[in-house]
């Protein structure tokens, strides 16, 4: 897709499952770097060997930030999103080094906003790891801008 779908183009129920990504170690050492939070359960083999995840865990933003990274690349909001405004997000599972995540969502619900250029949407979010489960969830809230006036 090379533009985004327009607030009037999406539908309600409208759902996508995004394409997988692998956690590598490469990843948490990078957003440990970027975030400054080199919390040892993400950082120190043998701590976190000898904690309740028995092996180390990738940062719960991490996941939440890929997630995001993760739905933007299927381009229904390339050059369409106007802001982020709102999220309600819950971890239920860690995000173990090798897990392979991807995304599902479904728009719930749908808002005009004219002032603001385009409407509100709400999409039910589920951050989902190679075993079928979700490892996070929550709820996304954007602002997608209104087709143009005089366009089809």
């Amino acid at each position: 897709m090379t533009q985004g779908l327009y607030f009037e183009e999406l539908p309600l129920g409208w759902s996508l499952s995004t394409k997988g990504r692998t956690i590598t170690d490469a990843d948490v050492v990078r957003f440990a770097g970027l975030s400054g939070d080199f919390n040892p359960l993400h950082m120190d083999a043998v701590y976190a060997a000898n904690s309740e995840f028995k092996q180390r865990v990738a940062h719960g933003a991490l996941g939440l930030s890929i997630a995001t990274g993760l739905a933007y690349q299927e381009g229904f909001l390339e050059g369409t999103v106007i802001a982020f405004l709102e999220l309600e997000w819950k971890y239920s599972l860690p995000i173990y080094l090798g897990d392979t995540i991807h995304v599902d969502l479904k728009l719930v619900e749908l808002k005009p906003m004219p002032r603001l250029g385009g409407g509100k949407i709400v999409l039910d979010v589920k951050l989902m790891n190679q075993d079928g489960k979700a490892v996070q969830k929550g709820v996304w809230t954007l602002l997608v801008r209104s087709r143009p006036e005089g366009t089809t």
